[in-house]
């Protein structure tokens, strides 16, 4: 994303004041549950409920940018109207904490990201999703200030699919059509006369476009199913000869690198294996927090566990990724807040795993007996909410933890 000329209205390294919001993060997300279980090899066990946690859950170190950021930008600016583009991540508990601080999110609608509020003497935050380019450009001919948070690993994947459209390739990306990040990665190409995109939401999605490479599937087909998922004047026939693969960095990674594999497999089986290397290009550009967080979980699954809980927003790609990945394996429950889990009722409010949004509230759900709990947590999920969610279990069977 280019810089304004005006290099004094951007700002992406924060304003030097880490120091001085140190103690607000810390008071506001720290979490004493999670302190100990790291120094207790990620075990606490009390009366007959052992909680086993993954070794890398939780914020990652984008999402502590972010957040840490648009503390910087109050302390910074405490008496200039802030706005957010959106949410600065997908965790309500933050998202709430911002707005007691005084900042307005701007949220959008049916057209889009509606700024006319926003003056020159204003400040806005852009989120650690990034925003399209078309939002960019046009905070920048307001003349704001802006403050941008965009994640690193964002800026990578970018930078990839920028490469793809320079070259006359169509970013092919796994990812939700509708999610932040996707749209901003997608808007990368339209920085090129011709460039195309075409978002896929999982393998069934990705076989699609490859059957229409191997002459099974009509153009009409694609457009119809894909409608809101490609970019404006898409034509298969022309935009499906070149293609480069890129992922919206929260994805399930192993699924991301099939997607990959089989589309330059149906290139292969069409035109041959020199069309494979010529006309093809892809990358794993997963972050690595993500997969840190995904291989841990697979890890703690090998254990034996009763009932996994996964503690992230409902719509944070990343933990629903989570959840799917524990749901193959024993009964998961993923909850959005520490107060998803309500003792009082021994009931448990879940977003079922799944790509389609379902959420349930299921009371007893801790089995009788000694239970092993697994849990880990999204990107977004501060450690303070983990801690509570610690103490909520624990308090469906009515005990304490003594720590």
């Amino acid at each position: 994303m280019a810089t304004p000329a005006d290099a004094s209205t951007y700002f992406r390294k924060g304003f030097g004041l880490k120091t001085e919001v140190l103690g607000d993060l810390a008071s506001d997300y720290d979490g004493r549950l999670v302190d100990y279980l790291r120094a207790h090899d990620y075990t606490l066990t009390a009366g007959d409920v052992t909680i086993r946690l993954a070794r890398e859950f939780g914020f990652c170190y984008g999402v502590e940018r972010a957040v840490e950021y648009a503390y910087q930008t109050r302390r910074k600016f405490p008496d200039k109207r802030i706005y957010l583009v959106g949410e600065i991540i997908h965790n309500p508990h933050v998202n709430a904490r911002l707005g007691e601080m005084g900042i307005s999110f701007l949220m959008p609608g049916p057209a889009g990201f509606d700024f006319s509020a926003v003056r020159a003497e204003d400040v806005v935050i852009m989120p650690a999703f990034g925003v399209t380019i078309g939002d960019f450009e046009a905070l920048r001919a307001i003349g704001c200030v802006l403050v941008d948070t965009t994640c690193g690993s964002v800026l990578n994947v970018w930078k990839r699919v920028d490469s793809y459209a320079r070259d006359g390739f169509t970013a092919l990306i796994h990812g939700k059509y509708y999610h932040e990040e996707t749209r901003a990665t997608a808007s990368q190409v339209r920085k090129y006369p011709d460039g195309q995109y075409l978002v896929v939401r999982n393998m069934e999605e990705a076989q699609m476009v490859c059957g229409y490479i191997e002459g099974t599937i009509d153009a009409a087909t694609i457009l119809e199913h894909f409608k809101d998922a490609i970019s404006p004047g898409f034509d298969p026939a022309r935009h499906l000869q070149h293609i480069g693969v890129a992922n919206q960095t929260t994805m399930l990674a192993r699924e991301s690198l099939a997607i990959g594999e089989a589309v330059g497999a149906a290139i292969a089986r069409a035109r041959g294996p020199e069309a494979r290397a010529r006309d093809f290009r892809t990358f794993d550009t997963i972050c690595s927090a993500t997969q840190e967080r995904q291989d841990a979980v697979t890890e703690l699954l090998k254990e034996p566990l009763d009932v996994m809980v996964v503690i992230g927003g409902f719509n944070s790609s990343n933990t629903i990724s989570l959840a799917a990945l524990c749901a193959e394996r024993v009964p998961t429950y993923h909850i959005d807040s520490a107060t998803g889990v309500d003792p009082d009722t021994r009931s448990v409010h879940f977003r079922s795993a799944g790509i389609q949004h379902l959420e349930v509230t299921r009371v007893d759900w801790l089995p009788p007996g000694p239970v092993r709990v697994g849990i880990t947590a999204g990107a977004s999920t501060p450690n303070n909410k983990i801690g509570e969610t610690v103490a909520r279990i624990l308090a469906t069977r009515g005990l304490v933890a003594d720590v």
